[in-house]
């Protein structure tokens, strides 16, 4: 069957280049392409007044009406209208990569490609091409300026590509703020997106939203069924891409980050090419997960072998800040980032499998980190408080095989860091520390600038380049979008981006509501890999924080693990939570670096399941969440080996639990299963299911019932 289908798409690919070869020896007015199995087809063509636009179908479905691309100038007349159509190119790509680490370990890449050259019929006769690319899971393009007589640079004042929907889909958005992906979703129709009251963050002063304009990955579902995802790869010198929404027309356009100190949002030296615009397609919530256009639209591995990083769990001097039982300064007379307490986890971490420790608060200067508009300067990233031996936190941490994770927080002060960036690296690379947090709480410093315009996605970059040279891979906190760089760059291991857990120890509006992560696991992982730091067990936060808790049931905090992907994956709570709690035994089992992974079922911000192969061991782990819903939930385990029984270990809900009235009851149960079991699971209200399976032979499975009996 697959080959018969590879076959039609090849012919319809043959009849599309006979086709759009006619077309351009007639007209020059139009071109055509389609996906390589054949679903996917878009139409190219011009206005009657020399403007670009395209269509985009999947099926016999219209996803994207006729929807004009352009860019307007600040140093120039618009480029959109009086274009004329003077070339097109076709292409075909089908190979495999192979990633260093991931959710998978081999990747395929296939897609048609068309490139259309336009050219100004009036003068300057400016030129530029559009690029699209056909994948079976979605489409890319991008804007492509080649060098031209008598033009150097390009200002770009904003970027006028269009998506107009052909529905008034329903649709998950976040506010298109320029500093701060921390918002909570919305599901809305598009009709209805209002993203300006949604501006309130319950942490940092009044975000930056200049129009009714979303966030991307912004997912949608058409009344047929279709899912649909639009977002951007490859986001290098240039600035990030919100999207302002016509709620009448059901138009969404491009509106790009920009900048208090320049008039124009994007300056580029020609030639030059903008990031993918991309558009992923399913017909259903599942196959989104799966989808590795993002990935498939970056550059190969510039950095080579990058062993030096492995894929791990780590515990952190963190979480006890956001409770308040300590502190990040040593002047609050609580300082948490002491060498005693280091240890205190390292050796907790080395009891239990954990291979790494982030020590947050070490070095000087968080008594002036946030709310002083002075605070350039503030940290350096090589001194210690004097309560701190870094040097023998590290020494004792590699003595009982636990790895240090450096932190770096710059309080938005990029220039201060980026002045400190050889020494700090320097002394990490001295120390054989290979991983970093990085942190840019605040308003961006120097004023004017916002977290995802050019400015700092160049900053992200430079960081991201130098930190490679000293073997350090970075996870960022308060960052730029992730656009798929780690495949160029495997040094980008995760990074936050989105509301993450610590909202739920502090914030003023009841933190992360139950069905926070079903919707993530559509949106904003389809960017990339979240550092999101489950595994809270004290869900209450007692005595800490009376009047606030985790909205989720203890089975759902270790659903978590294998339902949100990160390569490096955070125990978060205390230690003293975790001590002699069967439950633990769960984040000592689970991998987290994945020869494959399957999303089995969901429905974006209802539920979700997702199966996960460890490499090299043959182990599977499952993990499963529900909103405030309890649901029922069939997941067949036809993924196992063939001829190979396995022993489960289930963690599932308590029969009476909730995420509020009683969150912490669990059950644990094991059986004997195969790939002809289905395993019933049956999540409470806001709760969840981890299950591991483990490759056994007759001996381990001794005296452990089949499923279900």
């Amino acid at each position: 069957m697959r080959y018969t289908k590879l076959l039609i798409g090849a012919l319809g690919l043959l009849l599309l280049l006979h086709s759009c070869q006619n077309n351009a020896d007639e007209d020059m007015t139009s071109a055509a392409q389609q996906s390589p199995d054949g679903l996917l087809s878009l139409q190219v063509f011009l206005s009657p007044d020399g403007a670009p636009q395209y269509t985009l179908k999947y099926g016999e479905e219209l996803l994207l009406d006729t929807s004009t691309l352009g860019v307007a100038l600040y140093n120039g007349p618009l480029l959109q209208r009086g274009l004329a159509i003077t070339g097109t190119q076709m292409r075909s790509v089908a190979d495999t990569w192979e990633m260093p680490w991931g959710e998978r370990r081999t990747v395929d890449n296939q897609f048609n490609e068309l490139s259309v050259s336009f050219r100004e019929s009036p003068p300057p006769h400016r030129a530029f091409r559009a690029v699209f690319r056909l994948f079976n899971d979605g489409m890319g393009f991008r804007y492509e300026f080649p060098e031209q007589e008598g033009i150097s640079t390009f200002e770009i004042a904003e970027e006028l590509t269009q998506f107009n929907l052909n529905g008034d889909h329903d649709c998950w958005w976040i506010p298109g703020d320029w500093d701060i992906y921390e918002h909570l979703y919305t599901e809305s129709k598009v009709s209805a997106i209002d993203a300006l009251s949604k501006r309130g963050h319950p942490n940092l002063a009044q975000t930056h939203i200049p129009a009714n304009a979303v966030n991307t990955p912004v997912t949608m579902r058409t009344a047929a069924g279709t899912h649909l995802s639009i977002h951007e790869a490859n986001l290098t010198d240039y600035a990030g891409m919100t999207l302002a929404v016509d709620t009448k027309g059901l138009s969404l356009q491009s509106s790009l980050v920009g900048s208090e100190r320049t008039p124009y949002k994007v300056k580029r030296t020609l030639p030059f090419h903008t990031p993918w615009r991309t558009v992923q397609v399913s017909p259903d919530a599942a196959g989104l997960i799966g989808s590795t256009l993002i990935l498939n639209l970056n550059e190969p591995n510039q950095l080579g072998d990058v062993s030096w990083f492995k894929p791990t769990k780590y515990m952190g001097i963190w979480w006890e800040m956001h409770l308040d039982k300590s502190s990040w300064d040593l002047a609050s007379g609580r300082h948490g980032a002491t060498t005693e307490n280091a240890k205190r986890y390292i050796d907790f971490a080395a009891s239990h499998g954990i291979g790494a420790l982030l020590v947050e608060g070490w070095n000087t200067g968080w008594e002036r980190w946030i709310g002083f508009e002075d605070r350039e300067g503030v940290f350096d990233f090589v001194t210690p408080y004097e309560d701190y031996d870094l040097e023998e936190v590290v020494r004792y941490g590699r003595e009982k095989g636990v790895e240090l994770i450096m932190h770096h927080e710059t309080s938005a002060a990029p220039r201060t860091y980026e002045q400190q960036l050889d020494t700090a690296f320097a002394l990490m690379q001295k120390l054989g520390v290979h991983a970093v947090k990085t942190g840019y709480v605040g308003k961006i410093i120097p004023k004017g600038e916002y977290h995802h315009g050019q400015w700092m996605v160049n900053h992200y970059r430079k960081v991201l380049e130098t930190a490679a040279e000293y073997e350090v891979a970075i996870n960022a906190h308060e960052p730029i979008k992730a656009t798929g760089l780690r495949r160029t760059f495997p040094n980008a291991i995760s990074r936050e981006g989105l509301r993450g857990q610590e909202f739920n120890a502090w914030a003023s509006d009841g933190g992360n509501p139950p069905g926070h992560l079903p919707t993530v696991a559509f949106t904003r992982m389809l960017a990339g890999p979240i550092d999101y730091t489950p595994g809270i067990f004290n869900i209450k936060l007692h005595p800490y924080k009376p009047d606030n808790q985790v909205n989720t049931t203890l089975a759902h905090q270790l659903a978590l693990y294998v339902a949100i992907y990160s390569p490096v994956q955070m125990a978060a709570d205390l230690p003293e939570h975790y001590e002699g709690h069967p439950a633990f035994q769960f984040i000592e089992e689970v991998g987290v670096d994945w020869e494959q992974s399957l999303a089995l079922n969901g429905e974006v911000g209802a539920y979700v399941t997702i199966a996960r192969e460890e490499r090299g061991t043959g182990r599977w782990f499952l993990g499963s969440i529900t909103n405030e819903d309890g649901r029922e939930l069939e997941a067949p385990l036809s993924f196992l080996a063939e001829g190979q029984q396995y022993v489960a270990h289930l963690y599932e809900d308590g029969a009476d639990a909730h995420w509020d009235d009683n969150p912490g009851a669990y059950r644990i149960s094991k059986a004997i299963v195969d790939r002809s079991t289905t395993l019933h699971l049956k999540l409470a209200p806001g709760g969840g299911a981890a299950v591991s399976f483990f490759p056994a032979s007759g001996e381990e499975a001794e005296g452990i019932l089949p499923y279900g009996q």
